[in-house]
C-alpha cells in the first residue's frame, strides 16, 4: 500500500486548526481518526492488484532508430472498478534520453470483468535484446487517499536490429551490376569472366571474342558473351575485439562495420553469390552459413543485432583457423577489422600467408573523420599539433595498409559513410576482373 499527496495535504489543513485552538492529543485524535477510517475505506474500495491478469503483444523486433509498439492488455476479474496508474518498466536503453517517464506510464479505468488495452511505445537507442523488466500497478480506491501497490513480470523481448542507413546505396550499385552483366544499354558489351552464350557479330565487337569454330559451322560470325562469375562463397569476418569498440562519431566502429558488410551482402546475393558470417575475438560470437539468397539478408541482420564489441585482443590466430574451417574452398574472405599498426604486425601479418595461399583477402577499416579534419586544422599553434598529430597518425594507417597490398590483400580504408559504397565497388572490381 502507498499513502498519496492527497492523503498528506488532508492531514497538513487538518493540523492547522488544532495546533492553533485545541494543542492536544485529542485534537490530533480528532482530526486524524476520520482520516485513517477514511483511508481504510477507499482501500477497501480499490481494486485488488494482484489478481489482475497481464499478457503482452506487439511488435518483437524493429531497426535501431525506428518505434517498436509494445501492447498490454489488462483484466480486472474483480467485482470492483480498477483506477490505476501502470509503469511499464524496460531498460534505459530503450528510450530516448528524456521520454522515459512520458513513454512508460499509463493512466487507466477498467471496469469490472473487462479488460482495457495500453500501448508502450519504445524507441531504443542500441542494438540488441530489449527485455521488459516488470509491470507497476498502483490501483486507487474513489476517494484517492490510499493505494495498493503491486508488481507483476509480463515478459517480452523486442531486438533492436541493425539500421541498415547504407542501404540508399544498393540502387545504384546493382545498376553498375547490371551494366557488367550485359543486361542494360551501355556503350560496351557486358564484360565478365564465365562464358555465357553465342551471338552473331556486330560492328564494333572486339575480334578477339569471335569463336571461329562456331563461325565455320554457321553462315555468320559468330561471338561469345560473358558474364560476371557466379556461385562464389563470400565470408565476412568481423572482427568484434577491443579495437571495434572504438567509437567513430556516435556509434562504434563495429556498428560501422556491420552496415558495410549488408550492403556488400545485399549486392553479393543478388549477383548470384553465397554470402556467409563470422563474427570473432576469442571465440564464435555469430556464424551464419548455407542461407539462400532471399533468406541471407535477413539472416545476417538477426544474427548482428546482438554481437557487441569485447574489451579483449582479437586471436588473430584462432579468427584465422575460424576462417578457413568456415570457408574449406576458394572464397573472398572479408575481414572488417582495424588498421592499427600494432594488432595488424602481431597477430594478422604472422597468419596472414594462411587466408592469401587459398582465398582473396579484403580488408575493410573504418577511418576516423575528425583525424581527417585535424589533419587540416590551421590558424593556432594548437591546430598546427594537431594537424600534425593527425599526419602522423594517417602515415600510420597508410603504412599498414601496404604492409597488406604486400601480401596481396586488397584493402579499404574509409569513414563510416564511404565505407559501405567503397567496398561494394571494391567487390564489383575483383568481380570484374575474375578474381572472386
Amino acid at each position: 500500500m502507498a499513502l498519496t499527496g492527497r492523503t498528506a495535504l488532508l492531514a497538513a489543513l487538518g493540523s492547522l486548526p488544532v495546533g492553533i485552538w485545541e494543542p492536544s492529543w485529542t485534537g490530533i485524535l480528532a482530526v486524524n481518526a476520520p482520516l485513517a477510517l477514511a483511508c481504510a475505506c477507499d482501500f477497501a474500495l480499490a481494486a485488488p492488484v494482484r489478481r489482475l491478469g497481464l499478457t503482452r503483444s506487439g511488435d518483437t523486433s524493429a531497426r535501431l532508430g525506428e518505434p517498436a509498439d509494445v501492447t498490454l492488455t489488462i483484466t480486472n476479474p474483480s467485482n470492483r472498478p480498477l483506477r490505476a496508474q501502470l509503469r511499464d518498466t524496460w531498460p534505459p536503453s530503450s528510450w530516448t534520453p528524456g521520454t522515459e517517464v512520458e513513454s512508460s506510464r499509463h493512466r487507466l479505468t477498467v471496469p469490472p470483468g473487462e479488460r482495457r488495452r495500453v500501448t508502450t511505445r519504445l524507441r531504443p537507442i542500441r542494438r540488441g535484446d530489449h527485455r521488459a523488466d516488470r509491470v507497476t500497478i498502483r490501483s486507487y480506491g474513489p476517494l484517492g487517499l490510499l493505494t495498493r501497490q503491486g508488481t507483476h513480470k509480463v515478459p517480452w523481448t523486442v531486438r533492436v536490429l541493425p539500421p541498415f542507413t547504407s542501404r540508399k546505396h544498393l540502387p545504384s550499385k546493382l545498376a553498375r551490376l547490371r551494366e557488367l552483366d550485359g543486361r542494360t544499354s551501355v556503350l560496351t558489351r557486358g564484360e565478365g569472366t564465365e562464358f555465357d552464350s553465342l551471338r552473331e557479330y556486330v560492328p564494333g565487337d572486339d575480334t578477339r571474342s569471335i569463336d571461329w569454330r562456331a563461325t565455320a559451322r554457321q553462315s555468320s560470325v559468330a561471338v561469345r558473351t560473358w558474364r560476371p562469375e557466379r556461385d562464389r562463397h563470400i565470408l565476412l569476418a568481423l572482427d568484434t575485439g577491443r579495437t571495434s569498440a572504438g567509437r567513430v562519431g556516435d556509434a562504434p566502429r563495429l556498428d560501422a562495420s556491420m552496415d558495410a558488410a549488408l550492403l556488400l551482402a545485399a549486392l553479393a546475393s543478388r549477383a548470384g553469390d553465397r554470402v556467409d558470417l563470422l563474427a570473432y575475438d576469442r571465440r564464435v560470437r555469430a556464424l551464419v552459413q548455407g542461407r539462400s539468397a532471399g533468406d541471407v539478408l535477413p539472416s545476417l541482420v538477426n544474427a548482428m543485432a546482438t554481437v557487441e564489441p569485447e574489451l579483449l585482443e582479437t586471436d588473430a590466430r584462432g579468427l584465422t583457423a575460424t576462417a578457413l574451417r568456415a570457408a574449406p574452398r576458394h572464397a573472398l574472405i572479408v575481414l572488417f577489422t582495424s588498421l592499427d599498426a600494432a594488432p595488424i604486425e602481431e597477430g594478422l601479418l604472422p597468419v596472414l600467408s594462411q587466408l592469401t595461399q587459398r582465398h582473396t583477402v579484403l580488408v575493410a577499416s573504418v577511418a576516423d573523420p575528425y583525424v581527417a579534419r585535424m589533419a587540416k586544422a590551421r590558424g593556432n599553434t594548437d591546430a598546427v599539433y594537431e594537424a600534425a598529430a593527425a599526419a602522423q597518425a594517417q602515415g600510420e594507417r597508410q603504412r599498414t595498409a601496404d604492409q597488406l597490398r604486400r601480401h596481396g590483400v586488397t584493402v579499404v580504408d574509409a569513414t563510416p559513410e564511404e565505407l559501405a559504397p567503397a567496398l561494394a565497388d571494391a567487390y564489383l572490381a575483383l568481380k570484374t576482373a575474375g578474381r572472386l
